[in-house]
């Protein structure tokens, strides 16, 4: 319902290659270490965004999306559905071109913003599910 086919394939194939996830830490038994994993074996430049700004998967870590100073992609949420909504206007706001809110991850109105603002933006997935899918 909050993605199609054509937009998960054109995040992960066609977006960019520099994915800022958000609430990556370097704790090996957090989903987001190992999804930020999978990302990195297919090819993605993996950003570590998380309060400790922890160096993750050979990246250096920022506390906030607005303290990356390069270009983010795709912002990937990894944070409660509470807080994904302040996660998603962050993204705008730096200019991503798609934020990925996580398996579990909901908020229908962040999801307008995000769309209403011009971004691709996909809910409820996982994208280490979805990409190695692509070719299958």
């Amino acid at each position: 319902m909050y993605a199609d086919t054509e937009t998960i394939r054109r995040i992960l194939t066609g977006t960019g290659d520099t994915w800022a996830v958000v609430g990556l830490s370097d704790n090996r038994s957090r989903a987001a270490y190992g999804v930020a994993d999978v990302l990195q074996r297919f090819g993605k430049r993996v950003v570590p965004v998380h309060p400790r700004a922890e160096r993750v998967h050979g990246e250096d870590g920022y506390a906030s999306l607005a303290e990356i100073p390069f270009p983010v992609d795709v912002v990937d949420v990894f944070v409660n559905s509470g807080l994904a909504g302040a996660v998603a206007d962050e993204a705008v706001a730096i200019g991503a071109s798609a934020v990925w809110f996580q398996l579990g991850v909901i908020d229908e109105k962040a999801y307008e913003r995000t769309r209403a603002a011009g971004l691709d933006m996909v809910m409820d997935r996982c994208p280490a599910i979805e990409i190695p899918a692509l070719d299958g």
